[in-house]
């Protein structure tokens, strides 16, 4: 059993990768994503769907998180397949619940979870006392 254990251990990759708060840090994260998973040979069944969760949960971390952010992507591939988990953290809300977002059109915003949700195998929010971390997995069949 402790073999099998160092075996997934030693097989599994992560990248962690800051966001930084300006224009253009969603498609320059995405591009490193996209990038580290090419490398990590991830299926290319689960990359198109990571990549748009990469996408909504970096977005979510700028507009409605403070700064720092970052991301973490975890591959631990199993018989040919695997599982993708992708977090990203944030330092915490920078507004109260409820309260308006400034100059953000509203039927352009407020999907991104619901598209995690749906492409995710497991998806969940942990408040911590770092900020918090949103993150979904998903599995390749």
């Amino acid at each position: 059993m402790a073999a099998q254990l160092n075996t997934l251990i030693r097989a599994a990759c992560e990248y962690v990768c800051p966001v930084p708060p300006v224009a253009g840090a969603v498609s320059a994260v995405r591009r490193c994503a996209a990038e580290v998973l090419a490398d990590w040979r991830v299926c290319p069944g689960i990359v198109e769907d990571s990549m748009l969760m990469v996408s909504e949960l970096v977005t979510n971390a700028i507009i409605h998180g403070r700064p720092p952010a970052e991301l973490r992507l975890s591959w631990t591939p199993d018989d040919g397949d695997g599982v993708l988990r992708v977090e990203v953290t944030d330092a915490g809300p920078a507004r109260p619940a409820g309260q308006p977002l400034d100059g953000i059109d509203p039927d352009e915003h407020g999907r991104g979870e619901a598209i995690v949700h749906a492409l995710a195998t497991r998806h969940g929010i942990r408040v911590h006392s770092g900020g918090v971390t949103r993150w979904a997995e998903l599995a390749a069949v």
